[in-house]
């Protein structure tokens, strides 16, 4: 079978290694020659375009699952509305005849509860802030179109939103174990919840939703126990044998610090809410392998 991936980055490179081992023929979008030779040397097939240009999208290949996986690239010299939306706007017009299942990767930052309530796929998504409404607005581009699972008409692309927590794994700590070993404070409420996700649990979710299984419009994907920024921390410099951190509150209008940017867990520091990940589990089925950070970090760590 033949799987396309739009976004072959962090979560999308490892998802084309599964799919290269089960025998599938691979292609992914890239604007760049030298990641264009990378993907061939995987065994990948790159496909040269751009989504914000639209005329370079004409000759997509047609396959039977695609994963869209793109995140923001600030050196990309675009808005977040012209990378999330209007770029996706312009793949979707060129995809949806030419694909059986879109796998859109989506956030949590679609929800906008900030007093530690529990939130689901059925929760109202009400964001404040622009990132969520982008985000949001991402979403709807696919109900606009017909797209959604579950569908009637199967004449065209059916999408599963993924809507994902905050992503850590090998390579994603290392800015914030260094902050922790120095002791510098970090910025932010302690008690305001974290919901994250590894990495390996996101490959495996988007794996499980390409098998032939009935499935719902949207799944929060999130790992099983959400637990406070302190907790995290804490967590974190035991296993690093560090100082007890301890935190410098900002203003939530304040930016972030420079160092942070690049740390997902970052992203919703202003939010407050905990994700269920029930549907994920009871009826999708996906088995965590790392269900807390407990388990997560120590392997991200040894991995880095």
């Amino acid at each position: 079978m033949h799987k396309f991936i739009i976004g072959c980055g962090y979560v999308g490179l490892p998802v084309a290694q599964k799919w290269l081992e089960q025998g599938h023929t691979v292609y992914a979008l890239t604007r760049s020659e030298t990641r264009a030779s990378e993907f061939m040397k995987l065994g990948i097939k790159p496909i040269k375009g751009d989504i914000t240009q639209p005329e370079s999208l004409k000759n997509l290949p047609n396959t039977e699952t695609v994963l869209y996986a793109v995140g923001f690239d600030r050196s990309a010299n675009q808005s977040r509305h012209d990378i999330y939306v209007t770029g996706l706007n312009h793949v979707l017009a060129e995809i949806k005849n030419r694909t059986q299942k879109i796998i859109y990767l989506s956030s949590t930052s679609v929800y906008g509860q900030s007093e530690g309530e529990w939130v689901d796929e059925t929760s109202p998504c009400e964001p404040e802030r622009e990132n969520g409404q982008i985000c949001l607005e991402a979403e709807h581009l696919f109900e606009k179109q017909g797209l959604i699972f579950p569908q009637e008409h199967q004449n065209s692309a059916a999408a599963v939103i993924l809507r994902l927590a905050g992503i850590y794994g090998p390579g994603r700590l290392l800015a914030r174990m260094e902050q922790i070993k120095a002791g510098e404070p970090l910025p932010g409420r302690p008690d305001a919840y974290l919901n994250l996700i590894h990495v390996t649990d996101i490959v495996n979710t988007i794996l499980k939703c390409d098998t032939d299984i009935h499935l719902e419009s949207h799944y929060l994907v999130s790992d099983s126990c959400p637990m406070t920024r302190q907790e995290y921390y804490e967590t974190l410099a035991q296993i690093l044998d560090a100082p007890v951190p301890h935190f410098a509150m900002i203003a939530q209008d304040q930016p972030v610090l420079k160092s942070n940017r690049t740390h997902s867990t970052e992203r919703a520091a202003g939010l407050n809410k905990r994700c269920s990940n029930q549907r994920l589990r009871e009826i999708l089925g996906v088995e965590l392998v790392y269900p807390t950070i407990k388990e997560g970090l120590l392997q991200a760590i040894k991995s880095n």
